[in-house]
């Protein structure tokens, strides 16, 4: 777990900003395969399946699964929400489009895909170590996680005054007024 921290707290300081950028199109690029994915679900089926029918598979929901998975995890990974959850779950979903998919039409060919995988895997693989940076909304529920426990910040100083809590965008404090 200290290792955990370390990280997090590695990339807290060493975020560059252009980083969202590339997380952003990363997001977008997974999501416009998810489209893609929808619109053509016999493209999707013939690269999982092959040349066998429907009939000898078990896997009826693994094309579904697969759609499903690069369009939220894109759109997740595109606003910075769960964004090292997500990437965790699309890798094992690149490594399989580059073993199984690429490996039976040819590494080389014209119509592989192979690079782009491989580039996708890559930054997926960053952004689980990197995180979403400070531009997120990972970034922003956390800066906001104790906002609303203030009142009862106000009532535990003071328990026989009525607190009033006087709220501005970047501090907040607490008045007492004596009861009456």
């Amino acid at each position: 777990m200290h290792t955990l921290q370390q990280i997090r707290t590695w990339s807290a300081t060493h975020h560059p900003r252009w980083l969202v950028i590339v997380r952003i199109a990363l997001g977008l690029f997974l999501f416009s395969k998810g489209i893609n994915f929808m619109r053509d679900s016999q493209l999707v089926e013939r690269l999982i399946y092959g040349g066998q029918s429907l009939s000898e598979n078990n896997t009826h929901w693994l094309p579904i699964f697969i759609t499903w998975l690069n369009l939220l995890g894109g759109f997740f990974i595109m606003i910075g929400l769960m964004t090292r959850f997500m990437a965790l779950i699309q890798i094992p979903i690149l490594i399989g489009a580059i073993v199984f998919i690429n490996g039976q039409k040819g590494g080389f060919a014209p119509e592989s895909e192979l690079g782009l995988a491989i580039l996708t895997l890559l930054l997926l693989v960053f952004f689980l170590i990197e995180g979403s940076g400070p531009l997120s909304l990972d970034a922003y529920f956390q800066s906001n996680r104790n906002r609303g426990s203030r009142a009862e910040t106000c009532l535990n100083r003071a328990p026989e005054a009525k607190p009033i809590l006087k709220t501005h965008p970047k501090k907040s404090r607490c008045l007492f007024r004596q009861r009456d």
